[in-house]
């Protein structure tokens, strides 16, 4: 024999000694093996099966960390054999002789067939994958630390879950610990998401919950298996500057402020298929200029980007842009699309052939504006007359109920329980949110200077020409920032920029802008409202702006007349020779819902036109503060800020619509809730049947010690832990948020939300007395097909686990951060404030719930989660059918009904429309017909002929 083959034979090792069970000394040639694979095989014959019983008795492994340890042993033993035949190979023997020889050496019959998949290179690749797995996240943790491994992170590198397993068992058998917790849901309070860490050695359990800490792999993915890994991003080329041109503020910079111009043409900045898109483009590799991309035809020598800014000349052309981040992976501070979303491209270069990555990188594309959600907000339709919010807040009422009935008549069980639950959660919400239905025709459109319109005019190819189109930007000030302009779809420039069939963009001019609380376009949306048709059915007010925002300038009145860089290498802005503070983008973010809700209150109690113009002058600051670097605390001084807090809003938000989302603490929960019905132990006699009874969690008091100051003596003292969840959340009855003033729109809004809460527990109720379709394995194997479609759809859907976890960790990090901030300062201006005292204090300071959205939000833009559309389940008739009988487990079933569209879910379950409709469907039918939908919208939403709708407005029964 061979002594290579010999050595092989006799001492090959194994790396791997996790202490778990037994390993074999190396006497013989498969110790290690037969200590678990043929440990296995003895079992068996014995009648032993791998149950999770068996496996934790047997080996003291979860099912999970046996299959990888069973996978691994499996590839060590085959590792082993390749090592033998391709030595035997080397040594001129053919696959027959390698064959007989190793049948010898084995005791077991080997063919040549399994010979030749032991020397088949591809097999062998496939055998070292969980290795070079391995190999990437130990390098992943080397240079960044903890490496989310949870749910969904094998499709996220495109690897099996199984090769995954397999690299962690042989990373945790290196000392490499792997926890798991949980991570908050920050605009879902009392819920978290699961987590799986994997940590440097000697990281604590506890450390994992520092989430600014726990990093992902997102930017990476396989593209064979698993034994290459690659860049999903890749670092951007750079403009060289001398292509670039600034066109300021004297020269018109300001009408087209933040518009990047485009040569036509120019292989290295193509926007693609697109007309528009928002992009980040680096220059001189150490700045980058961000905005809305357009083409242009006008352009100079020499010159094939124009970049516009409302800057002055003072300004020189590098200090215009901005400087890129450290950050290898983000240097734009904003994480751009995937390459295969189109975030970046390749072309070949027309002098040298090569093919070069392009300048450009999307942040947001053509059509993807359509995604915003169609509702009207409360701090927009509060501010509109009486009669429009009832309207529209009874409409948004009789949809729900309409659902309600409609999802009650399902057939299907499971279905019905999802849906239900769906429902209640949602009526929840709205109880909270107070967000109305929305206006026939209502979108959100990004805008794009059209400055040849006139300035009552905007160009909008969604829209017949001569529509009068109501503007709303946000955060909403009030009624006298609403434009009603007049679609024309004939502007020349609109057709050559915007094209005649986009529907996600809009042309305006930097006037109409300037009125949108000093809009820009670079990226900037705003919301538009058909309204003031032939019908009057939908009116929008629309007051004057009001005279103390005339002529105001944000940038103008608060920006730096000097900026200096200092010692420490960082700019510093003056006014008037006095240095100020630069506001955080997370700040930025909580005041904004300060101001907004201190205007609400200031508009519902009947503040004067020059309180208001006060306030909102403020939130153009405050907007405007983080991009043009504005001395927002002297505009808090000079718009007389504290003291209409105080006249307005003494002890925090004071009406109902402002009070709904705001923050209060309640003693720590565990689990989930409990539905309150009558008979259960946790039942509350004091509560509305149906509502949600939450468990106080185990370590909600806990005791410590402090120090007495009159004895000097430490003392036990009894402390409490509180998580945070709304005042509208916590009562039972929206009327106890009404203002001292109780305002007419108040108890509109709280009637509105009585109703969604008792909507919400009816549906409770109802999933509770709901049963369920059992499995059927004769089912399974008649749809064998379909399920294993389903299966494979899901595992397609759930590739957005990791990208929403990482979006909550970074939003949880972000709320914590911003938090603690906020403490410090407090703590600096009030040195003698107890913990208590400056916990109260943040609550008055900062929107928690508002704050959360907002960072969740620009997390999950950020980290690319793929939004809900993308990402549902298309389920087929005869997959439908699958379900129907049964094919599906229930709790698989329920993750199948989590990745599905609910309007195409509830399509298919519900039964064949009946001749008659029900009384909540007849009432649905009124009230879309008095909000100005025509007969076929309405026929379209309730899926019905237009003939049923127009028998039930006659009067039907």
């Amino acid at each position: 024999m061979n002594q290579v083959a010999e050595e092989i034979l006799m001492h090959y090792g194994t790396p791997r000694h996790s202490g778990r069970y037994p390993w074999g000394s190396g006497e013989d040639p498969y110790q290690h093996n037969r200590d678990f694979l043929s440990r296995i095989e003895e079992l068996k014959k014995q009648g032993w099966s791998e149950t999770p019983e068996n496996i934790k008795k047997e080996f003291g492994l979860t099912t999970t960390q046996y299959r990888a340890e069973k996978a691994l042993a499996k590839d060590e033993r085959r590792r082993l054999n390749v090592a033998t035949a391709k030595s035997l190979k080397s040594d001129g023997l053919g696959e027959t002789e390698i064959a007989r020889k190793m049948s010898e050496q084995l005791g077991r019959n080997i063919n040549e067939s399994t010979v030749r998949s032991w020397l088949n290179q591809e097999s062998e690749a496939r055998m070292n994958r969980a290795k070079q797995t391995a190999d990437f996240l130990r390098k992943q943790i080397e240079e960044k630390g903890m490496i989310d491994v949870g749910t969904g992170v094998e499709r996220e590198l495109n690897i099996s879950k199984e090769k995954l397993n397999q690299a962690l068992a042989i990373l945790e058998d290196e000392g490499y610990p792997i926890y798991k917790g949980g991570i908050p849901q920050v605009t879902n309070q009392g819920k978290q998401i699961n987590q799986k860490v994997i940590c440097p050695k000697g990281t604590e359990h506890k450390e994992i919950y520092e989430f600014d800490k726990v990093h992902s792999v997102k930017d990476y993915i396989s593209r064979d298996g698993g034994e290459t890994y690659e860049k999903k991003f890749h670092y951007p080329e750079s403009l060289d500057s001398n292509r670039l041109m600034i066109r300021y503020k004297e020269d018109g910079g300001i009408n087209k402020d933040g518009i990047i111009e485009l040569r036509r043409n120019v292989p290295d900045l193509s926007l693609g298929e697109s007309r528009y898109s928002q992009v980040r483009i680096m220059v001189d590799g150490k700045k980058y200029i961000k905005g809305m991309a357009v083409y242009s035809d006008d352009m100079p020598d020499g010159v094939d980007v124009i970049f516009n800014t409302n800057k002055s000349k003072s300004v020189s052309k590098m200090d215009v842009l901005k400087d890129i981040k450290s950050d290898p992976d983000n240097p734009f501070g904003s994480l751009i699309k995937d390459a295969e979303k189109g975030g970046q491209y390749w072309y070949d270069d027309p002098k040298t052939g090569q093919r070069k990555l392009g300048l450009i990188n999307k942040r947001a594309d053509e059509g993807d504006w359509n995604e915003w959600k169609d509702a009207l907000p409360s701090q927009f339709l509060s501010k509109q007359p009486l009669h429009m919010a009832k309207k529209q807040l009874g409409l948004a009422l009789t949809d729900k109920m309409a659902e309600y009935d409609e999802i009650c008549s399902l057939t299907n069980p499971t279905v019905k329980k999802h849906l239900l639950s769906k429902f209640a959660d949602e009526c929840d919400s709205a109880a909270v949110h107070l967000k109305a239905a929305a206006l026939p025709g209502q979108k959100y459109h990004v805008i794009i200077p059209i400055n040849s319109l006139k300035d009552n005019e905007v160009y909008a190819p969604g829209y017949e020409p001569g529509t009068k189109l109501a503007l709303v930007r946000y955060p909403h000030g009030g009624t006298f920032e609403i434009p009603i302009l007049t679609v024309n779809n004939k502007n020349k420039l609109g057709k050559d920029i915007i094209g005649t069939t986009q529907i996600d963009a809009i042309g305006i001019t930097s006037k109409v802008a300037e009125r949108l609380s000093g809009a820009d376009f670079d990226g900037d949306t705003v919301m538009c409202i058909p309204t003031h048709d032939k019908s009057g059915k939908v009116k929008i007010q629309s007051t004057p702006p009001l005279k103390g925002l005339e002529g105001f300038d944000p940038k103008d009145a608060y920006g730096a007349d000097e900026v200096k860089t200092g010692s420490d290498g960082k700019k510093h802005y003056y006014r008037n020779g006095i240095e100020y503070r630069i506001m955080s983008e997370s700040y930025k973010q909580q005041q904004m819902g300060v101001v907004s809700n201190l205007i609400t209150d200031m508009t519902l109690l009947g503040a004067s036109d020059d309180e208001k113009a006060k306030a909102v002058r403020h939130s153009m600051v405050v907007i405007d503060a983080v991009k043009h670097k504005l001395d927002f605390k002297q505009s808090e001084t000079d718009n007389d800020i504290a003291y209409l807090k105080k006249k307005y809003q003494t002890g925090g938000a004071s009406t109902l619509v402002s009070r709904s989302k705001g923050q209060k603490s309640v003693l720590k929960r565990q689990g989930s809730p409990m539905v309150n019905v009558k008979g259960k132990d946790w039942y509350d006699p004091d509560r509305p049947e149906g509502s949600l009874i939450w468990k106080t969690a185990d370590d909600a008091f806990y005791e410590t010690t402090k120090i007495d100051k009159k004895t000097g003596k430490a003392v036990k003292v009894v402390k409490t832990r509180t998580q945070r969840s709304t005042r509208m959340a916590e009562t039972d009855d929206a009327r106890t948020l009404i203002s001292d003033a109780d305002t007419p729109m108040e108890r509109a809004y709280a009637d509105y939300a009585n109703k969604m809460k008792a909507l919400a527990n009816q549906a409770r109720k109802e999933v509770i007395s709901t049963g369920k379709i059992e499995y059927s394995k004769t089912a399974k194997s008649t749809y064998n097909k379909e399920v294993d479609s389903l299966m494979a759809k899901l595992n397609t859907a759930l590739l957005n686990a990791p990208r929403e976890r990482q979006a909550q960790l970074r939003a949880n990090a972000e709320i914590n951060s911003k938090i603690n901030d906020i403490k410090a300062a407090l703590k600096k201006s009030n040195p003698n404030a107890t913990t208590a005292e400056l916990n109260k204090m943040v609550k008055n300071e900062i929107d928690i719930k508002k704050a959360s959205q907002q960072a969740l939000t620009k997390y999950r833009n950020e980290v690319n989660s793929v939004s809900r559309r993308d990402r549902s389940i298309k389920i087929t008739d005869r997959e439908w059918e699958a379900i129907q009988a049964g094919a599906i487990s229930e709790n698989k079933l329920k993750k199948i009904l989590d990745n599905t569209d609910v309007d195409s879910l509830r399509e298919r379950a519900t039964p064949r429309a009946t001749a008659t409709l029900s009384k909540a469907k007849v009432n649905r039918i009124k009230a879309l017909s008095a909000s100005n939908y025509t007969l076929s919208e309405i026929a379209n939403k309730l899926g019905v002929s237009t003939s049923v709708v127009s028998k039930y407005l006659k009067g039907a029964n």
